[in-house]
């Protein structure tokens, strides 16, 4: 087994030209290009059957979720599957908002939700969805504009410049949206139409011990058994146009919708995922590579472990402050061991090595030729560069990000408010008032989340951490008020800012609304601390661009030239939140000596992890009791099992999570939501041994909307293949 290994890690040396079947997020309109490798692996449709700007496709059913003011940048995936706008995407993508919707009288995080009308059904503030209308390759449009004797500047105000006039081209006359999208680092240009709604309802979602099933402990992580599903609907005008939240709004009539699949798969299945695919950087060099694994990755893991430590905590002693803090706790927990498992498969798989191979082969083919050395022959110099240049701010930003601009709250709070400190001080009764009224709106949203015990914990314990970590040329000046007046006593600080703080607590902040003081204000601890943190990022990050600004140019020469090396082979520019295309097949894997991963899960192993004293492993009592009658309907496999989740060797990466898992015929046999531990490396370099992609199994999410829920509503709507 070990020689096989070595065998398949050699085969990976040269990453990026040699593609096997499972790697490459594709572009849809280029899909014509490997359609060969898709029917070699089982796909039976036709490329017109995926994307056709003539007629309905399975593209028209696949929906990035996103967010006001940010569509664009699709924070998870979803999948049409009714003919009434039905969506499915993960819990975890709408974790948000089932806590938003949630109190301790209507606990959705505990008990889930389940809409058995659609005017049960809920707003959810702000999330958008976005469905792709058409994609146009505009490389030679807009590089025709461009020369190489400009600047990067130069260079990139062009590209706005022609960028704008084809997305103004593009949607004139329509409610469409458009946008031109940079792949291979500026070096070639797509541009996307899409249609955008903004009424999307929450329809249902198991509870938390269902649809986080295993927690931190199986996150990452397989064999998994989570039922990691939601469903949400789209809503339109009266004439099938976007439109904001109203009464009159009626269910999107989409042009295609996912029939759901209860036949299931075997070992060696054909599978494809369809998504928008968040951000990768696989053509990272080996400069951004030691940057991220020793200072991106390792002081995120460290200091988030300081601010979970806490918040885990306070939630285990209290409900209100797990309902409050559970969405918080969720997004810090994800990418803190991701930061971990990455850096682990990272060091295994050799990446270092790998990326200083490519290296060399690249300035070997630099060097071939006086004109390609002129133009490309500093690329890496340049690179390298910057990353030495920028390692001490680098350091210092992540210190300031991760321990003081998020790790607590309320000073940041405080600062999004001093647009009152600015009213007061003009003495303009409009401006006054107008100030107050934003934050009392703004206070409502916060402090419905906001424990003042807690956020004091994490008050002393981040600013403490970052005061002895960091370098202290890069403190901001509320350390030295710290210093000076508190001797270094981060308690007794953070307890300060919560007492006589203005934003302290909600009843001290509404008080405070009602007969504002400036002088009170000028000399807030919190307001100060916000303050003095953002100031002090702002001067890192502006001085950690101009040591980067020359990176781009070094990046975009660096995979111009690889295109070039490799320009009889068919890439895959990175992901960057726009639609892409994955395939692969089911299957199992051996993640090391000794150990044999089956390539699905069953009811039986919720049972077998079944512990009704420990939150991440808790089962419902429901549950429990069709497990016990075995009352699991038609949604066995062929062995009388239910299977509960999946592992294909897709390749996905962020903004994947909620994608629709597709078969060799265009059915829903799954909801992607999860890489492995073994593959952490995928974002960088693609492990084509271990690399899964873990999905929950459809046949398990019919069986819980059916049995779980009773939601006969919903299941009247779908198109069940049986």
């Amino acid at each position: 087994m070990k020689k096989y290994l070595f065998i398949k890690l050699l085969a990976v040396l040269f990453l990026i030209p040699q593609l096997r079947a499972d790697e490459g997020m594709w572009l849809l309109s280029l899909l014509d290009k490997n359609y060969t490798e898709f029917k070699e692996a089982g796909f039976k449709l036709t490329p017109e059957d995926i994307y056709s700007i003539n007629q309905a496709s399975i593209k028209d059913a696949i929906v990035g979720l996103g967010r006001a003011g940010s569509e664009f940048r699709h924070g998870c995936s979803s999948g049409i599957i009714s003919p009434e706008g039905l969506l499915i995407t993960n819990h975890h993508c709408v974790y948000g908002y089932i806590q938003s919707h949630s109190s301790l009288e209507n606990d959705y995080l505990k008990n889930g939700f389940w809409a058995y009308s659609k005017d049960e059904e809920i707003l959810n503030e702000r999330l958008t969805a976005s469905i792709m209308i058409r994609m146009e390759d505009v490389t030679d449009k807009i590089l025709s504009e461009l020369n190489d004797e400009m600047t990067e500047e130069e260079r990139n105000i062009k590209i706005k410049e022609f960028s704008d006039e084809l997305t103004e081209m593009a949607i004139e006359d329509t409610y469409y949206k458009a946008r031109v999208v940079d792949m291979f680092n500026n070096n070639q240009f797509f541009l996307f139409v899409h249609i955008i709604y903004k009424d999307v309802r929450f329809v249902g979602a198991p509870p938390s011990a269902m649809g986080k099933f295993g927690g931190d402990t199986d996150n990452w992580m397989w064999p998994r058994h989570t039922a990691d599903f939601a469903l949400l609907r789209i809503y339109t005008a009266p004439d099938g146009t976007p439109a904001s939240y109203s009464e009159e709004n009626i269910p999107l009539k989409p042009n295609y919708y996912l029939p759901v699949s209860t036949k299931g798969f075997k070992d060696n299945d054909f599978a494809m995922i369809m998504g928008f695919s968040g951000s990768t950087n696989r053509y990272l060099t080996s400069f951004g590579l030691a940057e991220t694994m020793n200072i991106v990755n390792t002081l995120r893991h460290d200091i988030r472990t300081v601010k979970l430590d806490i918040i885990k905590e306070d939630m285990l002693k209290d409900d209100l402050v797990r309902i409050q803090y559970a969405s918080k706790a969720a997004r810090v927990s994800n990418y803190w061991k991701y930061s971990y498992e990455q850096n682990k498969a990272l060091r295994r798989l050799n990446t270092m090595g790998i990326k200083k191979d490519i290296e060399k082969k690249f300035i070997r083919w630099a060097s071939e030729n006086p004109e390609r050395q002129q133009k490309y022959g500093d690329a890496l110099n340049i690179i390298e560069q910057v990353y030495n240049n920028r390692k001490e701010l680098t350091e210092a930003r992540m210190y300031m990000f991760e321990g003081l601009l998020t790790g607590a709250e309320l000073p940041m709070f405080a600062y999004r408010n001093r647009n009152l400190l600015e009213a007061l001080e003009s003495k303009e009764q409009e401006k006054i008032d107008e100030a107050i009224e934003n934050a009392r709106q703004s206070a409502e949203n916060f402090y419905k989340d906001y424990n003042p015990g807690t956020e004091k914990r994490l008050i002393a314990a981040m600013y403490k951490y970052v005061y002895e970590n960091m370098d202290k040329k890069y403190h901001p000046e509320v350390f030295e008020t710290i210093e000076k007046s508190y001797k270094n006593d981060f308690e007794a600080y953070a307890e300060d800012i919560i007492n006589k703080s203005v934003f302290g607590t909600e009843e001290a902040f509404m008080s405070f609304l009602d007969r504002p003081r400036l002088r009170k204000l000028r000399n807030d601890p919190a307001l100060n601390a916000g303050m003095s943190v953002f100031y002090s990022y702002r001067e890192i990050n502006e001085q950690f661009r101009e040591l980067s600004k020359e990176l781009p140019r070094g990046e975009r020469l660096f995979v111009d030239g690889w295109l070039q090396i490799n320009d009889d082979k068919f890439l895959y520019p990175d992901a960057n939140s726009t639609i892409r295309i994955t395939y692969g097949t089911v299957g199992g894997y051996e993640p090391r000596d000794g150990v044999v991963y089956d390539y699905y899960t069953t009811i039986e192993g919720v049972m077998e992890k079944k512990d009704q004293d420990c939150h991440e492993f808790y089962v419902p009592e429901r549950l429990t009791e069709l497990y016990n009658n075995k009352d699991f309907g038609d949604y066995i496999n062929d062995k009388g099992e239910l299977v509960t989740c999946f592992i294909t060797n897709n390749d996905i990466t962020g903004g994947n999570s909620g994608s629709p898992v597709i078969d060799a015929e265009g059915r829903l046999i799954g909801v992607a939501f999860d890489g492995n531990s073994e593959a952490m490396s995928g974002d960088i370099h693609f492990e084509t041994v271990l690399q899964k992609c873990i999905n929950v199994d459809a046949r398990y999410v019919l069986f819980v909307i059916d049995k779980y829920a009773n939601a006969q509503n919903i299941m009247r709507e779908l198109n069940v293949v049986r």
